[in-house]
């Protein structure tokens, strides 16, 4: 009785908060385009919601995943579940990279361009890396850097660095060892799935502070750029890139994601788009589906009842490997760049870019316009000038924030795609 009468004021509360956070992003461009002054001094509001969110992600991270892999009482099944959303994630990322590569070869936005070519961004380290360097850095991480890949050697190092792959890795194996022990393990069970309600029961409160964070961040990264005064000249001389990059990406995720959705998945487009609503409009306005993954998980566990032992190792895996947005951005950068060089990629070339595109992607980080460090791997993969990365400056901050939303609805089919191939199949009587 009481669940029928709480799950409509649910509904409205989210409702109500959606509503209020797509007000944020409208007044966030005005303020940011028009009163620059005023979004900076915004920006606070935003750097608050940012770092909370951030502080939430460690803990979410190893906690929904050692809930959930040690809740799977067969390894067998664990195994089954951990290739079937390895096979999806790098079968859509490389689907996306293909579709970016079709694009920009039939609108062909490099050609008869007269473009400046700016200052790249953090020039030394981009200098030396390639393919090898880029797996080996997504293996066993940079030592330099301080920062660890998928086999780390400090957890707590992990932690204060947010390399969030040696978490995963971690979280698994020791899920796996807790469901390996049986009745013995089940008290601590408990009480690790009682901290991870906690920790998604601050999931909710800090979304109260989502409008006047969203709204910060949106004003303050316009207001950056100039405001509309100094962005719009900008958009319009790479216009035909940026709608490139964007009819692919939605494309991509309306069509191809939404179908497999609907096919796969057996869910309705439109109802679980609603149910992610909030997570998509963070991940726009924060760049970064790590950031987001405290809202991915709400909104596929708790809106779209995706079940918890899924949604737990499928979305924290996703938010770091799963890049669909990424992977598609490179490709179009790519071939974009080579047009506006002049230089003709033949079809193996082309391949090539898709390869590397979708191995890129996933060593990209989930924070803010990482897809422009990864997207070095691509071009010296065909030879292509670096220095054309610094064309992309411009507008790369505002189409980095529509490939990341791109990146959480991939993550979010994903789990619903993944829980109905995981179905036990019942046998026929």
């Amino acid at each position: 009785m009481n669940q029928s009468i709480e799950k409509p004021k649910s509904s409205k509360e989210s409702l109500i908060l959606l509503i209020a956070i797509i007000a944020a992003i409208v007044l966030g461009f005005i303020l940011g385009g028009f009163f620059p002054s005023v979004g900076i001094k915004l920006e606070i509001f935003g750097d608050i919601f940012l770092n909370v969110l951030m502080l939430l992600v460690v803990p979410i991270v190893v906690l929904s995943m050692i809930v959930g892999v040690s809740r799977i009482t067969n390894l067998h099944q664990l195994g089954a579940l951990g290739s079937k959303t390895l096979v999806f994630y790098m079968l859509t990322t490389a689907v996306a990279a293909t579709i970016g590569i079709i694009l920009v070869n039939i609108i062909q936005p490099g050609l008869n361009q007269d473009l400046v070519i700016s200052q790249l961004p953090n020039q030394s380290n981009l200098s030396n890396m390639d393919i090898s360097t880029a797996l080996k850095e997504l293996l066993v991480g940079n030592p330099e850097k301080e920062q660890q890949g998928l086999v780390g050697y400090n957890l707590f190092l992990a932690m204060e660095k947010m390399d969030i792959l040696p978490l995963i890795l971690f979280s698994i194996f020791f899920g796996a060892a807790l469901s390996s022990l049986g009745k013995k393990a089940r008290k601590s069970i408990e009480i690790l799935s009682v901290m991870n309600d906690a920790i998604l029961k601050l999931v909710h409160w800090v979304m109260y502070l989502a409008p006047l964070g969203i709204l910060g961040l949106v004003a303050a990264r316009i207001a950056h750029s100039g405001g509309f005064k100094a962005f719009i000249p900008e958009l319009m001389s790479l216009g035909l890139y940026a709608l490139t990059v964007l009819l692919g990406l939605a494309l991509h995720g309306f069509l191809f994601l939404s179908l497999l959705l609907r096919i796969f998945g057996k869910r309705r487009i439109r109802s679980y788009l609603k149910g992610m609503g909030t997570a998509l409009l963070n991940a726009f306005s924060t760049a970064s589906s790590t950031a987001t993954l405290p809202l991915t998980l709400q909104g596929v566990h708790e809106e779209n009842k995706v079940s918890e032992e899924v949604s737990n190792f499928v979305l924290p895996l996703g938010a770091t490997i799963n890049m669909d947005g990424t992977a598609l951005y490179e490709a179009v950068a790519a071939i974009f760049i080579a047009q506006l060089y002049g230089i003709d990629l033949n079809w193996v070339q082309q391949v090539i870019v898709i390869l590397t595109a979708t191995l890129a992607a996933i060593g990209a980080a989930g924070i803010p316009e990482a897809g422009l460090v990864t997207m070095v791997i691509v071009l010296r993969a065909v030879n292509l000038p670096i220095e054309g990365i610094g064309l992309l400056l411009s507008v790369d901050w505002l189409l980095d924030r529509f490939r990341t939303s791109i990146n959480v609805w991939g993550d979010s089919v994903g789990a619903s795609v993944v829980e109905r191939w995981n179905r036990p199949k019942i046998p026929k009587s």
